[in-house]
């Protein structure tokens, strides 16, 4: 849609302020209290250049737990994918026991603002490689994983399927980068029916033996703060879509804002972070890394709004 505006005549403020308007009435969501932003301006040149060019030039990248999975529902918290695995099933109760108090000992961490990321590396290799060898020592059976999570209370964001299904329908790729176990994921999604030809993932998968049980873990252990150096791995992956320079990332941590280093010629991107927890003491750090911020919002209304936005021609 092209406005005729009489910029010349009107004063700076007003201008903008009409802009701001139209903008607003063209994604409405974007209204949304739940949505923060530093630089307005900045994200709706984005969104309008990114329409421009189109669904061809697009790519999606995103994280998966507390990002398009939920992280809590009626007020309890929701499972990740390692946290799917706590179940009889799978693991015993000292296992389970010893899991949840990696999990009071680095959470924190890794949610901790006043920390660098550099601070918290280390812990994050302990805490992740600490479960793994948690796993493995269960003899998990990979037989038993798609019950495991038929019976957990993991939960994809409201407005999944639109999510998944416009992508697929505009043959938009999208990227799953996650630091949880790609068994589990590729399980939840397939379990929802969105597990489109164009999803590709990248996270921790389990190795089985011959009989099916877990023995180990395959490839570079990927964990919240390092996503950058798997982006770098999975190079070849970037290069089949150097004809898509636009992306639009997705995220809960500010280690998901590496997701999209493999890219090698980005024109226009757009990043989404989910704050979830911690929301006063992380806000500021959000807000200046994110281009949007999304507080407590359990719903994927404004990544589809957008994503409406750029896959829809432009009016003539």
């Amino acid at each position: 849609m092209i406005y005729h505006i009489p910029w010349i005549y009107l004063p700076v403020r007003t201008a903008l302020a009409i802009w701001h308007q139209l903008t607003k009435s063209e994604i409405p969501e974007l209204a949304k209290a739940s949505v923060l932003m530093r630089d307005r301006s900045r994200v709706e040149d984005t969104i309008q250049a990114m329409q421009r060019a189109g669904p061809d030039a697009l790519q999606v990248i995103s994280d998966f737990d507390m990002t398009l999975s939920r992280f809590a529902h009626n007020g309890k918290r929701c499972p990740t994918t390692h946290n799917i695995l706590d179940n009889d099933l799978l693991i015993n109760d000292a296992c389970k026991k010893m899991i949840r108090e990696l999990l009071n000992t680095y959470y924190p961490i890794e949610i901790d603002a006043t920390r660098t990321v550099e601070e918290k590396l280390p812990h994050m290799v302990e805490w992740w490689t600490s479960v793994h060898e948690l796993l493995i020592q269960q003899k998990i059976r990979r037989d038993l994983l798609a019950q495991a999570v038929k019976q957990s209370s993991a939960m994809l964001r409201e407005g999944y399927k639109v999510f998944f299904d416009q992508l697929q329908e505009q043959q938009v790729p999208l990227l799953i980068f996650s630091a949880g176990l790609g068994d589990i994921l590729e399980e939840v999604i397939r379990q929802n029916h969105v597990f489109h030809p164009n999803v590709h993932v990248i996270s921790n998968y389990m190795d089985f033996d011959q009989s099916g049980v877990l023995r180990a873990f395959k490839g570079q252990l990927i964990h919240t703060f390092n996503k950058r150096e798997g982006a770098l791995l999975h190079a070849a992956h970037f290069r089949e879509l150097q004809e898509r320079p636009n992306v639009l990332l997705l995220g809960d941590s500010l280690g998901d804002l590496t997701m999209a280093d493999g890219v090698a010629h980005t024109q226009h991107a757009l990043t989404i972070g989910f704050l979830n927890d911690q929301v006063e003491e992380r806000k500021e750090s959000y807000v200046n890394s994110y281009d949007i911020v999304l507080v407590k919002d359990e719903t994927m209304d404004v990544p589809n709004a957008i994503l409406n936005y750029i896959t829809t021609a432009p009016a003539k």
